[in-house]
């Protein structure tokens, strides 16, 4: 069973809407430069953990730990009790669009196509270094 940890550094981004933009006579559907980005990033990031090894072939299991960074307007106070824990980071942007980033970002990079994961844990919080965590492992499972 294999498995692999890393950090995508920086303030997390969700997976943004494709765009459409007229070209001429045909539209264009794109993904927004700042997902792109940020896939890249999650690419890079994935890459470093991978050092070489093959694609992961078996279902997987992700885990995702979210930190959000927290707003500079809140007061020490309130700021103390986002790193405690005890302020939920109810706020944009989205756990399952962040999800999407993420696993888009690692295709075939840590595996083919991103279906092969089975299992999610998922979670998103303020800290004071923004990132996200990201483990990844393969199940000793037959796939279909």
């Amino acid at each position: 069973m294999s498995e692999i940890q890393f950090v995508v550094p920086g303030q997390p981004v969700a997976k943004g809407r494709p765009k459409a933009a007229k070209r001429g006579d045909h539209i264009t559907i794109y993904t927004p430069k700042k997902t792109v980005n940020y896939e890249s990033l999650v690419a890079y990031a994935a890459s470093i953990a991978m050092a070489g090894k093959n694609l992961m072939l078996k279902p997987i299991y992700l885990e995702l730990d979210v930190r959000l960074p927290i707003p500079a307007s809140w007061s020490a106070k309130k700021k103390k009790k986002a790193v405690d824990g005890l302020i939920a980071a109810t706020k944009k942007p989205d756990l399952d669009n962040l999800e999407k980033s993420i696993k888009d970002g690692m295709n075939g990079v840590v595996w083919h196509d991103d279906s092969l994961v089975v299992k999610v844990a998922k979670g998103k919080r303020y800290a004071e270094t923004p990132g996200v965590v990201v483990i990844v492992r393969e199940l000793d499972l037959e796939s279909a």
